[in-house]
């Protein structure tokens, strides 16, 4: 698939980064909206329609071009760790064939809460993260 024919494929696909109280739906612009986990999925399946699945290595580079204006050194995704049956889905239901970790992940510890996906802004690698920290977050539209 051929770069213009990706970009305009996901062109769909909207980085909710802005402040509050300027948000105005399927703006594009950067800026510092900033939710837990909970939150940003909640926000994204209220507003849009679920957070972002990178679940192909197109998608992975789409979000590495767009974690470059985030506020956050990390950036929620709909990567989820299910503590009772110790494996690691996306929310969307998409299979995790596609990984890039920025780490070998051993055993998730689960004794300070659930665990959930960010990618990092600088390496764009995915580490596990505390569902209660507040960052900014990558959304899907139709």
């Amino acid at each position: 698939m051929g770069w213009d024919r990706f970009f305009s494929m996901y062109l769909s696909l909207v980085l909710i980064l802005l402040s509050p109280t300027t948000f105005t739906g399927s703006k594009d612009t950067p800026g510092q909206k900033k939710k837990t986990w909970r939150e940003a999925l909640r926000y994204c399946r209220e507003n849009h329609v679920d957070l972002v699945s990178v679940h192909t290595e197109g998608i992975q580079r789409w979000v590495e071009i767009v974690t470059r204006k985030t506020s956050t050194d990390n950036v929620w995704v709909g990567l989820r760790h299910t503590c009772d049956l110790k494996f690691w889905f996306w929310v969307s239901g998409e299979f995790l064939c596609y990984q890039n970790w920025a780490q070998r992940l051993e055993m998730q510890d689960c004794s300070n809460g659930e665990r959930s996906g960010a990618v990092q802004s600088g390496s764009k690698q995915w580490i596990s993260l505390l569902e209660n920290q507040t960052l900014n977050f990558i959304c899907t539209t139709k």
